[in-house]
């Protein structure tokens, strides 16, 4: 896994993750992105596994919801 960015402490998948939910969203109206959706994005631009994108993912959203 890499560093976080010193900017905003995002590392560069959770960057992505990100970037690409918006661009999804916005393009279905503002509707929910299914994961599988998501994560089809998100590897045109990095190499993770699903398991390592279901794990940032997941603690991504742990992290929005504390």
């Amino acid at each position: 896994m890499s560093l976080p960015d010193a900017r905003d402490g995002l590392t560069r998948l959770q960057r992505i993750i990100l970037w690409q939910l918006h661009l999804a969203q916005t393009e279905r109206g503002g509707h929910g992105v299914s994961t599988a959706m998501l994560y089809g994005r998100v590897i045109e631009y990095i190499d993770v596994s699903l398991e390592e994108f279901q794990l940032v993912l997941t603690q991504m959203v742990g992290q929005r919801l504390k």
